[in-house]
């Protein structure tokens, strides 16, 4: 029989383990029970790899890790295999996936903070930190100031403190930027103070915890402490400013943030019993706590949600707290079926092509990126002369749209849209190339989302490394339409929950999807991207209404399955019965291991002299084109050759090609390769091309069989 451990036993063992001091945990029978259950979910987060992950994720990932560690830490309970833990936060910045385009010096923070929880010195990071004496100014492409992200050059500042790090080499930079950004009450932004706008309660708690750090003298207390007060919302929760532009609702991580500022203040914690009210109400059934009351639990707001107790004196008070019931699983349609998206793929090149990929690879909806009026219209004329099993969208990124939002900064990749491809939608707000003015938020609702959802289109969030700044479009999203999927999987980035993990908060609110955002001329050269990552999605045929009704259902499945995720299968979904639906059918939907979607080494296109859409068109006759399927650049080029041309038969007689290569513009690699032969005098009616390629890989023999009329 198992024996009840001793509230000494316990005070002991977590004295021992440095863990006790400065925590107000008061230990009891039904604290102990309370903590039990948020011990338990923390221990459901746990992988083989000896981190910790998003629930749904087979991967860990830091910043889950990062939360799971803070919130050990204030239960007052040593993680498991903490050696391995350290190995595991020492080792895995986001960067390890991938080389971030644009550097957060957050995740760093976030390793050194967790270390030193652990009792590491992370001694191993002095010499990166000490090279950061300055902030780090945003790319201008996406933030049209080149202003920093403030909680990351912020984060910078405590990682010196952390380490124990002279403080004197930040100077006058670091001094600078962040008074720059103090605004008259007391709040602190993105944005410099100059700039106009209001504070965000995210932002400011970073700024004070730099000021004292270092040492800078404030002047603001007063009007920082009524400030702060002043974004206490009726429920007790807070929000991220006193009079919110938009987007004004109460979540754990503002609460937080307030606590914690108010705190380092030394001033007084505003209706505390409300708040603390507020804080239980986010327990769910499974241990943990959500962003939100209602929504999903996850890492990041248990921690959030526990440190908000721990500032308040309330720790203990989960023991008492009536968690929510289990969520009811849903009861999915039993006439479902699963279909395929590509949003944002090739609307440029060679509409036959791109016909070719999306039949051989099961993509039923087929999102033409930025496509000419011409392409749309001759690569649906197509797809329906040779029933092809695929549908043609708009999907456009409207390069040019610059959305400011006072105190955080004017960010480009706003307007990321899809529609239906004959729908009027209004005209974009900017144009690439074009000096167009920023709009605000209120005007971008009004005149560009507004005639997007009348005619039938949705707004995708593609991404955005402001955390604070996220938030706000997002949730207000939530509350009043806006952005109706998240993208993940992209051409250039793995997975942006990788990047940007504060996307987990919005699971279950608004569906993942992924993004292919395709880049170069051709659909062939892009392939590896095409076949490499989708949307699956569940209906009962792949009709827009179909797809429309599962984005409002949240049933949709992101599959990454390639290179970029090491051969492995990622997933993301809002629902964890799509997600179960989805994977049962893999044998259904799968592109390796020879799944029925499978990339085509070979292209055969017969080209027409009115065919202007093409390369190498014939002035007169028939000319064949062939071209073998290559590894391609992210940038759409070809790059490691996969099939070797082997050849080419007409009507059962084999002829010569010749061989057509084109160098990159700058001078460096192939931009197109392909072989041909034009037929100048082809006789009146049906023929038959054959050509045959054989896989580098394996010696298997690969065909392509088309016929084409003269």
């Amino acid at each position: 029989m198992k024996m009840p451990v001793s509230r000494r036993t316990v005070l002991k063992a977590l004295a021992a383990a440095g863990a006790v001091a400065a925590l107000p945990w008061r230990l009891t029978a039904q604290s102990l029970n309370g903590r039990a259950e948020i011990l338990r979910y923390l221990a459901t987060h746990a992988r083989p790899d000896h981190g910790y992950a998003f629930d749904d994720q087979q991967r860990s990932h830091l910043t889950p890790t990062f939360a799971v560690i803070g919130s050990y830490r204030l239960l007052g309970e040593p993680p498991p295999e903490k050696s391995a833990l350290i190995d595991y936060v020492r080792t895995h910045h986001p960067r390890e996936l991938k080389k971030l385009e644009q550097e957060r010096r957050i995740f760093e923070w976030q390793q050194i903070q967790a270390l030193a929880w652990l009792g590491d010195e992370a001694t191993d990071f002095r010499d990166r930190i000490k090279a950061f004496t300055a902030p780090l100014g945003y790319l201008r492409q996406y933030e049209q100031h080149g202003y920093p992200i403030f909680q990351s050059e912020t984060g910078v500042i405590q990682s010196h403190v952390l380490l124990g790090l002279p403080l004197e080499p930040l100077s006058p930079a670091f001094p600078a930027y962040v008074t720059e950004r103090r605004r008259a009450n007391g709040s602190f932004n993105n944005t410099r103070a100059a700039d106009g706008g209001d504070g965000h309660v995210m932002n400011t708690l970073w700024g004070l915890q730099a000021l004292r750090a270092l040492k800078l003298s404030d002047d603001k207390t007063a009007e920082t402490i009524a400030w702060l007060q002043g974004c206490q919302l009726p429920s007790g929760a807070f929000t991220y400013q006193p009079q919110p532009m938009f987007a004004g609702v109460d979540d754990v991580a503002y609460t937080r943030a307030a606590l914690r500022a108010l705190q380092l203040l030394g001033a007084p914690l505003p209706r505390r019993e409300a708040c603390i009210a507020w804080l239980h109400s986010l327990a769910n059934a499974d241990g943990g706590f959500s962003d939100r009351p209602g929504w999903l639990s996850n890492p990041i707001a248990t921690y959030y949600a526990l440190d908000a107790l721990n500032v308040l004196g309330a720790l203990d008070s989960v023991a008492n707290v009536r968690r929510r019931a289990p969520r009811a699983r849903t009861m999915l349609p039993s006439n479902l079926k699963i279909f395929s998206a590509q949003i944002e793929s090739h609307g440029t090149g060679s509409p036959a092509e791109a016909i070719a990929l999306a039949t051989a690879l099961k993509i039923d909806l087929w999102g033409t990126k930025n496509a000419r009026p011409e392409w749309m219209t001759r690569v649906r004329a197509l797809a329906a002369e040779q029933k092809a099993p695929v549908q043609f969208f708009r999907a456009d990124e409207e390069y040019g749209t610059w959305v400011d939002v006072p105190g955080l900064g004017t960010y480009s990749h706003t307007s990321d849209l899809f529609a239906p491809a004959d729908a009027d939608i209004g005209p974009p707000l900017g144009r690439r190339g074009e000096a167009s003015p920023p709009v605000s938020w209120a005007h971008f609702r009004e005149h560009r989302l507004a005639a997007l959802e009348r005619g039938r289109g949705r707004l995708l969030w593609q991404f955005g490394e402001n955390e604070e700044l996220v938030r706000l479009f997002l949730d207000d999203s939530v509350e009043r339409g806006g952005f109706a999927v998240i993208s993940t999987f992209h051409f250039g980035n793995p997975d942006f929950l990788n990047t940007e993990p504060f996307l987990q908060r919005w699971k279950g609110k608004i569906p993942y999807v992924s993004l292919q955002d395709a880049h170069g001329t051709e659909p062939w050269w892009f392939a590896d991207n095409t076949s490499g990552h989708r949307t699956l999605f569940l209906a009962t045929e792949p009709t827009w209404e179909g797809w429309l009704n599962a984005l409002k259902q949240n049933w949709t499945v992101a599959v990454r399955h390639d290179e970029m995720s090491r051969r492995e299968t990622w997933m993301h979904s809002g629902s964890p019965e799509v997600l179960d639906f989805v994977r049962a059918r893999e044998a259904t939907w799968r592109w390796w291991d020879n799944g029925p979607a499978v990339r085509p080494l070979v292209s055969l296109v017969a080209l027409k002299p009115s065919d202007t859409l093409e390369v190498a068109r014939p002035d007169k006759g028939i000319a064949l084109r062939v071209r073998c399927a290559w590894h391609n650049t992210p940038q759409g080029f070809p790059q490691t050759q996969l099939a070797d041309f082997v050849k080419l038969t007409v009507d059962g007689a084999e002829v010569s090609m010749s061989v057509v290569e084109k160098k990159r513009p700058n001078g460096t690699g192939l931009a197109e390769a392909y072989r041909l032969v034009v037929l100048p005098d082809v006789a009146a009616g049906r023929h038959t091309a054959t050509a045959t390629v054989r896989e580098l890989s394996t010696g298997k023999l690969s065909e392509n069989t088309i016929e084409f009329f003269g």
